[in-house]
Formats: C-alpha cells, sequence, structure tokens
C-alpha cells in the first residue's frame, strides 16, 4: 500500500511538472508557443523557422496570451536550440521581463540580427514582422 501511495504522488508531481499541451498556443505562422517558467515563453516553429515567423509568434503570444501592450519590449533569453517543451531540434525561447528571466538586455537594447540573448524589440515591430492573412472570397 505504502508503494501504491508513493508511485501515485510521483506521477502527480510529474504530471504537473510537465507542460500541458492546452497550454500551448498555436500563432498565424502555425508555431508554437509553450510556457517554459512563469517567465520565458518558448516558440517551437512548424519547419526550421523564418526568423520573422518566430518573432511574429513572439509578439501575438505576448499580446494575445501575456496582455502585453503593442509597446512593451519582448526579449530574447536564449537562442536556437532544443526546445526544452516538446523536444523539437529548434525552439527560441523569449521573455517580456528580463529581469524575472535573468538575462540582461542587449546594448541600445533593440533586435539586430537572428536572436542573439538580450536582443529585442516592442510587441508592436515584432507583429510587423507577420505574413498578412490572406483575405479568400
Amino acid at each position: 500500500m505504502k508503494h501504491i501511495v508513493t508511485a501515485c504522488t510521483i506521477a502527480a508531481a510529474l504530471a504537473t511538472a510537465l507542460p500541458n499541451p492546452a497550454d500551448a498556443f498555436t500563432s498565424r505562422s502555425g508555431a508554437r508557443v509553450n510556457p517554459v517558467n512563469a517567465a520565458i515563453f518558448e516558440v517551437v516553429p512548424r519547419n526550421s523557422g523564418r526568423t520573422n515567423d518566430i518573432w511574429c509568434a513572439a509578439s501575438e503570444f505576448a499580446r494575445r496570451q501575456l496582455g502585453a501592450g503593442w509597446k512593451t519590449r519582448v526579449y530574447v533569453a536564449r537562442d536556437r536550440g532544443p526546445s526544452v517543451t516538446t523536444g523539437r531540434r529548434t525552439a527560441v525561447q523569449f521573455t517580456i521581463d528580463p529581469q524575472a528571466a535573468g538575462i540582461t538586455p542587449a546594448e541600445g537594447g533593440f533586435f539586430k540580427n537572428g536572436f542573439n540573448v538580450g536582443d529585442s524589440m516592442s510587441v508592436q515591430q515584432a507583429d510587423g514582422l507577420c505574413e498578412p492573412v490572406p483575405i479568400r472570397f
């Protein structure tokens, strides 16, 4: 009986530690966005992921899920690397609270090229990188 209680406790702890698929957000480009922790979220593109699509997904998540304003800055918390939430090969991590995420904003504070930790752009700037949604009649 003691082993069953221990096994149930471990199973419950693991279930709460893993990201819930229902917590995932899907962007217009099809990228999945998953919370990593309270301060960081991860964009997992469908394919290798174009830079613009990844920034677009980060801005959509910040605006729609986190309630960020258009002028709120989105910071790169970790450059391209394996996803910690899905195990896929490519993901980029972002935050809107660099202090809570433990990163230092890049000098000048703006996006330069690629995904360097600390680079940022406003939600509005990143949203401007989104492909227009096709209108169908």
